[in-house]
């Protein structure tokens, strides 16, 4: 239980001390206005309290994605608290705060807007298309799981849920972020956080008094407990499985709609860097009910392939167990509210992406149809292949999207003369990740299935070069502006 107790205790620590120094180094200034006020439109742009909007982006960001993804870390062992609390407080936290603050600084702007600013217009015109493809596969990934569980329970068709879910979608996306986001949303957060809580209670209390033997982080445990190991690799694998609650860069297209509903800078913190620590602390907890309510990670692994790797089941049956009457309804909210409540946001950044990339005024509900009803079609479409396909290359495609948010926070810091390390060390591991990761994972996982040592080598060199390239890049950029000077 020590680990457990310490890994809760560090990530509130480190969101008072590394949190606080992160949005002084950023030099937030509650005197500037907002784009909430500046754009006020009463639509997309509207300033909210900031309770709301923290619960709002805790949900966009969440939703089961911290549960999901701690379920399937906690199969690797113990090596995932080391991931969740290290990645949450030096990376996770410290890209969600730079890519919520520099969108407020830029008028709202969404992602690909403050790469192309950043990183330059040929990084944009990808950023453009990849995230629209991001966004619109993470809204069709958390709409066919909620769909086949009603099915099942309302011995509905499933194609029937598809139609009832995106007409909800359609309505979401298109009423203003204070009609069913800015009501429902922070309802559902808490929710979110009243089950997370809940299970941490348990799991203290059986580890107090001794019901359960807790796994350790002690150097007997640090291996790789997947019970396929040659497939699943520790090292880059686990850090692509567990992305919310360490570092998403799903996380950067909600930011933005958050980032127009800011009413002072000096909420920014407590938004984006304060959401991201209640992520890792979620987390933290679900990877801790799953690596010890069956016994250890061994017995979970073993429980997970009798469940066919679906986390839901796991989920369900902590809850049950745990939590009783209680645990079944959150569950249920869990596995079906949730997902869908990250889906509709994705589709509703989507939008606003679109609109942004075409200087397209969104105030007039014409105008969101006309950008809203293509997306909802490919995502139908989509929506029809084999979720295990979908879900294949959203791991990888949400830590690309990471790595790249941390060069542009990069950028921007070198842009304006500060030290860059901060957010260029995490961009350097997170490249070198990705890398590994293409080299290394299987087939099926889209991967080149290489060995191991050949993906270290190549994520290694890479992310050497790339860096060297930034600091040249920089330091050229230095050199320009002073002969200007």
């Amino acid at each position: 239980m020590i680990t457990f107790i310490v890994s809760i205790a560090a990530l509130i620590l480190g969101y008072f001390v590394y949190g606080r120094f992160i949005a002084h180094f950023f030099g937030e200034n509650p005197s500037r206005q907002t784009p909430a006020y500046a754009r006020q439109d009463g639509v997309d742009f509207l300033p909210l309290p900031v309770w709301k909007v923290f619960l709002i982006q805790f949900l966009n960001i969440a939703g089961l994605g911290p549960i999901f993804g701690a379920i399937l870390g906690a199969m690797y062992g113990p090596w995932a608290y080391v991931w969740i609390v290290i990645g949450c407080l030096f990376m996770g936290s410290v890209h969600d705060y730079f890519s919520g603050m520099l969108s407020v600084r830029n008028n709202g702007a969404s992602l690909p807007e403050l790469v192309g600013k950043y990183l330059g217009v040929s990084m944009q015109q990808v950023l453009r298309v990849f995230t629209v493809l991001l966004l619109i596969f993470v809204g069709v990934a958390f709409v066919t799981g909620p769909a086949g569980l009603l099915s099942k329970l309302t011995h509905g068709g499933t194609t029937v849920w598809l139609y009832i879910i995106f007409a909800y979608y359609l309505v979401a996306t298109l009423l203003p972020i204070n009609k069913i986001i800015g009501k429902i949303y922070p309802v559902f957060g808490v929710a979110l956080l009243i089950m997370a809580v809940g299970i941490g209670v348990v799991l203290f209390w059986q580890g107090a008094t001794g019901e359960m033997t807790m796994m350790e982080l002690t150097p007997e445990n640090l291996k790789n407990w997947h019970h396929t190991p040659s497939e699943n690799i520790l090292l880059p694998m686990m850090f692509i499985v567990i992305s919310c609650g360490a570092i998403s860069g799903f996380h950067s297209t909600q930011a933005p709609m958050m980032a127009r509903c800011l009413k002072n800078e000096k909420q920014g913190r407590q938004v984006f860097y304060g959401a991201m620590v209640a992520e890792g602390i979620v987390a933290i907890i679900w990877a801790t009910a799953a690596m010890n309510f069956f016994g250890d990670a061994e017995a979970l692994n073993t429980k997970m392939a009798e469940m066919n790797y679906n986390p839901a089941e796991v989920v369900d049956q902590i809850s049950r167990s745990w939590l009783g009457n209680v645990g079944a309804i959150f569950a249920i909210i869990g596995v079906i509210a949730l997902p869908i409540s990250t889906g509709d946001t994705a589709f509703r950044s989507a939008r606003l992406t679109v609109a942004d990339m075409l200087s397209f005024k969104q105030k007039r509900i014409s105008s969101r149809l006309i950008i809203s009803i293509p997306l909802f079609i490919v995502g139908f479409i989509l929506s029809q292949l084999d979720f295990a396909t979908v879900w294949k290359y959203l791991g990888l495609s949400n830590q690309v999207l990471a790595t790249v948010v941390l060069w542009m926070g990069a950028a921007y810091l070198t842009e304006k003369r500060q030290t860059h390390w901060y957010l260029t060390i995490p961009a350097m591991f997170m490249t070198f990740i990705v890398v590994a990761y293409i080299f290394a994972a299987p087939h099926k996982n889209g991967g080149l299935a290489m060995n191991p040592s050949i993906a270290y080598a190549m994520g290694g060199a890479i992310s050497i070069a790339i860096t060297a390239y930034f600091l040249w890049k920089g330091k050229h950029w230095g050199t320009k502006q002073n002969s200007k000077a």
